[in-house]
């Protein structure tokens, strides 16, 4: 099982995000467990300052955009 977290505020760029990773991880039959970091406090502890940001098993892979459906793909696939 993966753990992943999407650091965001709760805007429109990260509720997309979580819903493409449970989309594609639905796809590939990937177990995971998503969580939302919304407070700012613990985004910054992170050192992101654009989000979305997604952390998969506690490595950052991504930030300040939607990732594309590709990108997540490969980040389920591996490892």
């Amino acid at each position: 099982m993966k753990n992943i977290k999407v650091l965001g505020t709760g805007c429109a760029k990260c509720e997309a995000t979580v819903a493409l990773i449970e989309n594609v991880a639905e796809a590939l039959k990937v177990e995971i467990k998503i969580y939302k970091v919304e407070d700012p406090a613990q985004i910054m502890a992170y050192g992101v300052m654009s989000t979305p940001a997604v952390i998969i098993d506690k490595k950052l892979l991504h930030k300040g955009s939607v990732p594309a459906r590709e990108e997540v793909e490969q980040w389920l696939k591996n490892g």
